[in-house]
């Protein structure tokens, strides 16, 4: 019975050892998938960090765009008005050129300095005097047409200058805007790109994990099927230990009987007991019994 019991522990034990083997194998390449997967999370990470700093790039870059934008709308709604003012002002000339006396501004000025001359210079009747004072007057006048149309021209030429300026603005603001503009899409383009290996790695990710799953599911067969086979050779075990117990109780029963029937002779004879055999007899009550037969 023993005997049959050690050889089905040994047979089980090997069967153990196999599926052990073979539980371990599979646990370990399920371990190299998933560091493979858990190494992609980890590019992953640093991609999404890239593609967020893309975008946080491109986000400051579309922002400066909107700003230089405003900015040459304004330039250009500055010079619209500008144009309007230079229209009015040009209304207001040819009004004022209906308005011109015959005579050149330089012949007015120039008779006027004349008469003024002559007044300053020259004693004169007052009648003569006053009907000087009197052209001055009305030469005054119509060189006053002339000042007004100058003047005019003069708010043109500052306008025309303040208008060119608002032109250069809006072009710089232009320029500046479509090479911000251009890298804000080169920044687009470069984050579509990284997610698109995200994407991709994503994928790798999540074949590997299927595959993590798929072997460690594997594994738990085998490691069911240990400690099924585990269980069988501890039961076994304990039945061969219960087994060789009982052999080793009865074999000790067997050497006590002996012991008691040689101590039980001795007695008999009359010859010298050993403690041990003196010790069984008095627990058996056989001592007793003997004395009282003698």
């Amino acid at each position: 019975m023993s005997e049959s019991l050690k050889k089905r522990i040994e047979e089980l034990n090997q069967k153990l050892d196999s599926v052990r083997e073979e539980r371990d194998k599979l646990n370990s390449e399920a371990r190299k998938w998933a560091e493979k997967r858990n190494s992609i999370h980890e590019q992953m990470k640093t991609l999404r960090t890239e593609a967020a700093s893309l975008k946080e790039k491109r986000d400051t870059l579309n922002a400066q765009v909107q700003e230089l934008k405003n900015l040459r709308e304004k330039a250009n709604s500055q010079r619209k008005e500008i144009r309007a003012q230079i229209l009015k002002i040009k209304e207001k000339i040819m009004a004022l050129l209906g308005k011109k006396p015959p005579r050149t501004m330089h012949d007015l000025q120039s008779e006027m300095e004349k008469i003024e001359w002559k007044i300053q210079t020259t004693p004169l009747p007052l009648e003569e005097e006053k009907l000087l004072v009197d052209q001055v007057k009305t030469l005054e006048i119509q060189l006053t047409v002339y000042r007004q149309i100058q003047k005019l021209k003069e708010n043109i030429i500052e306008l025309k200058t303040r208008e060119k300026e608002l032109e250069a603005e809006a072009k710089l603001y232009h320029e500046k805007l479509s090479e911000l503009a251009e890298q804000s899409q080169k920044s687009h383009e470069e984050r579509l790109e990284v997610l698109d290996k995200a994407r991709s790695l994503q994928a790798q990710a999540d074949s590997a994990h299927q595959k993590f799953l798929e072997i460690k599911q594997q594994a738990q067969v085998f490691h069911e099927k240990y400690m099924e086979l585990y269980g069988q050779v501890k039961s076994l075990k304990e039945e061969l230990s219960r087994t060789e117990e009982e052999k080793q109780a009865k074999r000790q029963l067997e050497l006590r009987k002996e012991v008691q029937d040689k101590a039980r002779e001795k007695l008999e004879r009359g010859e010298k007991l050993t403690w041990e055999e003196f010790k069984i007899l008095t627990e058996k009550g056989t001592l007793k019994k003997s004395r009282k037969q003698n």
